[in-house]
């Protein structure tokens, strides 16, 4: 599911197909509670079942100050990045089986805060407390729900959002004194969703280049 990079989703789609496995590509807003319950429907329809929710949706709005703070901005950032969130879930729990699980996307900045993207980072935060929250409720039902908390990774995000200058210091930011890339983090959804993460639920894993948090 993706919301209007048609580009990159016949990629994905191509290197999916390369592994011989089906990908149904979706087009749909994650603000829309219908588009997201129409997108898991289709899904089940098409691939017969549902056995993971990966939540990554979000957006970003770097400002100098919180007087810069547009309230279109601030709405869109909690619209998608956790109302999205719930809208899925809401759709997914309707389907996931026993053993089914769902990952949410949060950030190290839900931890460390960042003062240039107070909107983006108190979603981050919430989406830490929607993770365990919603952990609780559905361990009845052997459903695990658990989080990715990445630090500063390279991706077009990235680029797209941040001025250059700071561009220049973010990715020196953590003791490894890098920014980490998207295969860093990978490893951690394909573990919480395996067999391996079986008793991991309500938690949050940290790929983030050494910087420490109390999670």
């Amino acid at each position: 599911m993706y919301l209007d990079e048609h580009e990159d989703a016949a990629a994905t789609r191509t290197l999916v197909e390369a592994e011989g496995r089906r990908c149904v590509t979706l087009a749909a807003d994650v603000r829309d509670p219908k588009a997201c319950s129409d997108a898991v429907e289709r899904c089940v329809r098409e691939l017969g079942k549902l056995d993971i929710l990966v939540n990554n949706a979000a957006v970003q709005h770097y400002r100098a100050s919180i007087t810069d703070m547009r309230d279109e901005d601030i709405a869109s950032t909690f619209e998608t990045n956790i109302l999205g969130m719930f809208y899925m879930a809401m759709a997914a729990v309707k389907h996931l089986p026993s053993g089914g699980t769902i990952i949410n996307t949060t950030s190290v900045t839900a931890y460390a805060g960042e003062a240039h993207l107070l909107d983006y980072s108190a979603t981050k935060g919430a989406i830490v407390s929607f993770t365990r929250g919603l952990s609780q409720q559905l361990a009845g039902k052997g459903i695990r729900v658990n989080a990715v908390a990445p630090g500063p990774i390279w991706t077009p995000l990235i680029p797209a959002t941040f001025p250059r200058a700071a561009i220049l210091t973010w990715q020196k930011q953590v003791p490894m004194q890098r920014a980490g890339q998207p295969s860093e983090v990978g490893p951690c959804y394909v573990f919480l969703a395996s067999d391996d993460g079986s008793y991991f639920s309500g938690q949050v894993l940290h790929p983030n280049g050494g910087t420490p948090v109390n999670s």
